[in-house]
């Protein structure tokens, strides 16, 4: 079986969700003995079509233009089993390439009138790929695709035997506490791709894997508006943020408890059981406790009983530590806050809890 997968993410590798979904769905179809050829819209030329009719009355089945589509692309299409035709959503539908691309497959079909039903449809000129649909999006909600799944419907018909969304994408790689759920959805991904080679289709169970929610829709909303407030603040788009290793700022004791939760990793606590307290104080003072080991972390706010480690200090000061604005030892050293009880725990901070 031959695949064409088509990647019209515009970013690069380690950027693009799209990518690492497709990724998945490419392995499990070559596993199953499938040939696949990947190809990202981002490096080829795919002009707009003109609506000159060309293809369809002076060079029938081949567009005017010369070009990767028309060169290259269109008869890997045409000659391919399956076209998988991955975008991010892009107001809530496809992206500008992937429309380009599909628009200029228009020679595929022959300009005659033919009539189904009450449906008015162009037959094919001759052959045309069984299409799978991958997309994926920032928002949670799986309703986000309908507009995009009810366009190809419409367009692709029965030859559409897959359509793999998923929501809340963005939380896939930014959060830690999310691994584990991350890596069934695209373990599950894999096997959506082995199931399309095999049977053409998408097991309801592999489905619901891959729709499964990541966590809480309203935590998740909270942390992404802390990331935007600070991408904001500092001048920053979201890439040049993760390049630089800029650390989204909490402007509340609530706000840095959230995003603690978010980052924590247990796999740094293994052997360790111990409680780290922060007492703050200023204009945001409070306090918040975390019992960190390697089942997991409970957060508590307001005071508890014994911790292994207290920090006191100003909640600006540990916010400019903790979005590496100052330097925790050199604050420490000066007096800026004070930490008392284990401080191993206190050296250990930063392993524990990720970006």
């Amino acid at each position: 079986m031959k695949v064409l997968a088509l990647n019209s993410s515009p970013r690069i590798k380690g950027q693009s969700k799209t990518e690492i979904l497709l990724s998945s769905l490419v392995a499990g179809m070559e596993k199953a003995g499938a040939q696949v050829e990947v190809v990202h819209l981002r490096t080829k030329t795919v002009k707009n079509c003109i609506g000159c009719y060309t293809c369809w009355t002076k060079t029938p089945g081949r567009c005017i233009h010369r070009d990767d589509m028309a060169e290259e692309l269109f008869p890997a299409f045409i000659e391919s089993d399956i076209a998988v035709l991955a975008t991010p959503l892009y107001h809530f539908t496809m992206n500008a390439a992937m429309k380009a691309f599909i628009e200029r497959t228009l020679p595929v079909l022959e300009p005659y009138l033919a009539q189904k039903g009450e449906a008015t449809y162009h037959p094919l000129r001759g052959r045309h790929p069984a299409v799978v649909v991958l997309s994926v999006a920032g928002f949670p909600e799986i309703s986000v695709f309908d507009q995009l799944s009810s366009h190809l419907r419409f367009m692709y018909g029965k030859g559409l035997i897959g359509e793999i969304y998923r929501p809340a994408a963005e939380a896939m790689v930014l959060s830690p506490s999310y691994m584990k759920v991350r890596d069934d959805i695209l373990d599950a991904v894999s096997e959506a791709g082995t199931e399309l080679v095999k049977t053409m289709k998408v097991s309801k169970a592999t489905m619901e894997r891959i729709t499964q929610p990541l966590g809480d829709k309203e935590v998740m909303a909270r942390a992404a508006n802390i990331f935007w407030k600070t991408c904001i603040r500092e001048k920053m788009t979201p890439e040049e943020m993760r390049s630089k290793g800029v650390v989204p700022r909490p402007e509340t004791v609530e706000e840095f408890v959230l995003l603690m939760k978010m980052a924590f990793k247990p796999e740094k606590a293994s052997g360790m059981n111990a409680t780290i307290r922060f007492e703050f104080s200023g204009e945001q003072a409070g306090t918040c406790s975390f019992a960190v080991s390697a089942a997991g972390m409970e957060e508590t706010m307001g005071p508890t009983g014994k911790a292994d480690l207290v920090i006191r200090t100003p909640f600006e000061v540990w916010m400019d530590i903790l979005t590496n604005k100052a330097d925790g030892q050199t604050l420490f050293t000066d007096g800026k806050y004070q930490a008392e009880g284990d401080l191993a725990v206190l050296m250990k901070l930063k392993e524990l809890f990720g970006r």
